[in-house]
């Protein structure tokens, strides 16, 4: 554990699968709207876009479109309302969790999810008094792929960027990683789709199970 003093991970598709209630408020907008649901193998590659990427899988739509936030609306209500309704540790994690803690060391979670999903749910899950810091989609004026949230989880930990190793599942999280001078590690477990290409994302690695982040602290 001597590598880095602090691990921060992104949120959904890294550190808690989350895609199984992001699907079903998908699917419930979908039947409200009179229309079939999804297969949940379609929504989860998507499932770290949020309610733009959703919505625009289910209903073809754009957050130009006329109907985009009423519809966005009745989505993150329906997803407020079922937080934690499925959503858990991905398989392993808690694992190293427990290894970062009793090493001595300190972790915390960088996401672009609003504070007001992101606090609740590290809060239904029991996680929220074991981070050492979370930072949320609207904690900084800037977002992912921007450093600033990263930068700031320095600031909050008191840890320097070099000395930090950033988990995420999307090209913003290895790119605001890099941008800020981490080391960042893709997880490939997550909810990367056909169409992404994290090889070209010129992360440190790429890792296929939570268990292999012991390798790297």
């Amino acid at each position: 554990m001597a590598k880095f003093d602090v691990v921060f991970f992104d949120l959904d598709g890294t550190l808690v699968d989350t895609a199984p209630d992001l699907a079903y408020a998908l699917n419930r907008v979908l039947e409200e709207e009179g229309m079939p649901p999804l297969p949940y193998a379609d929504i989860r590659p998507v499932a770290s876009h949020g309610s733009p990427g959703l919505l625009k899988l289910g209903f073809g739509m754009t957050t130009s479109d006329d109907r985009f936030n009423s519809l966005q609306q009745r989505f993150i209500k329906i997803y407020q309302d079922n937080l934690t309704r499925e959503s858990r540790l991905f398989e392993g994690m808690e694992a190293i969790i427990d290894s970062i803690e009793k090493a001595g060391k300190i972790w915390g979670v960088i996401t672009n999810k609003p504070a007001f999903l992101t606090e609740p749910l590290m809060s239904g899950l029991k996680l929220d008094r074991r981070a050492a810091c979370i930072v949320s989609g609207d904690t900084t004026v800037n977002s992912k792929p921007h450093p600033e949230p990263m930068l700031h989880a320095c600031e909050l930990t008191g840890v320097e960027p070099q000395k930090c190793l950033y988990i995420g599942d999307a090209q913003r999280d290895i790119e605001a990683g890099r941008n800020a001078n981490m080391h960042t590690l893709i997880a490939k477990y997550g909810y990367i789709s056909d169409e992404d290409h994290p090889e070209n994302w010129q992360a440190d690695a790429m890792i296929s199970h939570p268990s292999e982040i012991m390798q790297w602290i």
